[in-house]
């Protein structure tokens, strides 16, 4: 977490570097070195909100992971329960002109 918000503090002095360097105004004056600390704040805050939103996703994720595992095993069950029955359903062969689409779009 602290490497993500370091980066975007530094990144945020480096954009302050580009101002100036665009600005052709020099780098380090007494006056104004305040500036590279509120720019490095500015960068290093939105490091850490996008961490946060980064946290977020990744537990949405792993939510819908669990969620669509937990689906596909109800789905094995009642397959399997469905199988015990001993239905049996007429294969569909796919189309000759249809399986040369699926390879062309496969290549």
């Amino acid at each position: 977490m602290v490497h993500k918000i370091l980066f975007w503090a530094g990144f945020g002095i480096a954009t302050r570097l580009l101002q100036l360097g665009i600005e052709m105004r020099p780098l380090f004056q007494r006056g104004s070195l305040w500036v590279y600390t509120l720019f490095a704040g500015v960068g290093g805050s939105f490091g850490y909100w996008m961490k946060g939103v980064e946290d977020r996703q990744l537990k949405m994720l792993q939510q819908r992971k669990e969620i669509l595992i937990e689906k596909r095993r109800r789905r094995a069950e009642r397959e399997a329960v469905e199988g015990g029955l001993n239905l049996v359903q007429p294969a569909v062969e796919a189309a000759p002109a249809e399986t040369a689409g699926v390879l062309a779009a496969t290549s």
